[in-house]
């Protein structure tokens, strides 16, 4: 460690439990951050700030302005220049550390680079807005030993719980399956935007622990709490279910890519279109939709209007179609406007 480097975290030596030594680790280390929403960004920041050596932000949206309440790194600007998530949040973090390497990849996370976008890694952050990126991050895990730490929130409720492969239950032990039934989202039940900080500022702490060195001192718990009621509840997870599909049985279904539909993103009426893997040309795309309405383009992504409907379209071929809930409205609007 360099003089600069242990004034710059001498606070954080300072406390006994990380010290030199696990300063050292923690500048060695590899986190990686999948979402960079209300809680991702939150996460990024902090291992920034902790001196994290390399983060990887996996992110497949775009800021907007509804983000800025509770979405801690954006602001205006990012907003209106609809930049991806991913972009902003490592522009951010190199202003905050610029000792850090940060990563910023504009991808969904699914089965086909799931292995390739997560790893190497000393943990894995979880950000995500969905249950089938988290089954894949459970999965991707336990298969390859990497801890992760689950974390959620909505309305004035959050929950969170590290996953330490071999040493505690993982996400499948506790749900084999995914929630069924229509669950809560920003959109429809809102959100206190400390909800996201205080569980993010949990996740963080335990992935501190295991990067410097102290996964031991990580306990495993599903913890929830209700800001508003002022109710925390803990269960233990340290039992792990020999029955599970995947810590138990090592059956990894989500990654295999069974029954993987597209996704509907939290707080936004909107959908996501990722079945085709095909590079687009957003220029070319952008001069194509412009006599049929208003396009906003950048190197990222393509805005195209098309009333009521707006598409955000990504080099990769995604596309996410706001305005609509219903999967076979979107996949008409994806075919009509961009093509099958």
């Amino acid at each position: 460690m360099d003089p600069a480097s242990r004034e710059r975290y001498s606070r954080q030596i300072l406390f006994p439990s990380i010290g030199e030594q696990g300063q050292e680790r923690l500048l060695a280390s590899r986190a990686v951050v999948v979402g960079c929403g209300a809680l991702g960004s939150f996460q990024a920041a902090a291992l920034a700030r902790a001196g994290v050596g390399e983060i990887v932000l996996i992110d497949r949206d775009y800021v907007e302005p509804s983000n800025l309440q509770r979405q801690w790194l954006f602001d205006e600007a990012d907003a209106a220049d609809a930049l991806p998530k991913a972009v902003a949040a490592a522009r951010k973090l190199g202003a905050l550390n610029s000792s850090v390497r940060v990563h910023a990849v504009v991808a969904d996370l699914v089965p086909q680079n799931a292995e390739e976008l997560l790893l190497p890694a000393d943990v894995l952050l979880d950000g995500a807005d969905n249950f089938d990126t988290r089954y894949l991050l459970n999965d991707v895990a336990v298969k390859h030993g990497v801890p992760w730490i689950y974390g959620a929130a909505v309305s004035s409720y959050g929950a969170t719980m590290p996953v330490l492969p071999g040493a505690s239950a993982c996400l499948a032990c506790l749900w084999p399956a995914p929630p069924g039934g229509q669950q809560p989202t920003c959109d429809t039940a809102g959100i206190l935007n400390i909800v996201p900080s205080l569980v993010a500022s949990l996740q963080v702490a335990d992935a501190l622990k295991i990067l410097a060195g102290r996964p031991t001192e990580v306990q495993p718990r599903l913890l929830s709490v209700d800001v508003w009621k002022n109710t925390w509840r803990e269960i233990s997870t340290r039992d792990r279910d020999p029955d599970c599909p995947a810590c138990g049985r090592r059956v990894f279904r989500h990654l295999a890519g069974e029954d993987r539909p597209p996704i509907s993103l939290c707080g936004r009426n909107s959908v996501q279109i990722h079945a085709r893997r095909h590079p687009i040309d957003l220029a070319a795309l952008g001069e194509t939709l412009r006599p049929l309405g208003p396009v906003r383009s950048n190197e990222f992504a393509l805005r195209f209007l098309c009333s009521p409907y707006e598409m955000t379209v990504f080099p990769d071929g995604r596309a996410i179609i706001k305005g609509t809930t219903d999967i076979g409205v979107a996949r008409s609007l994806y075919s009509r406007y961009i093509g099958s």
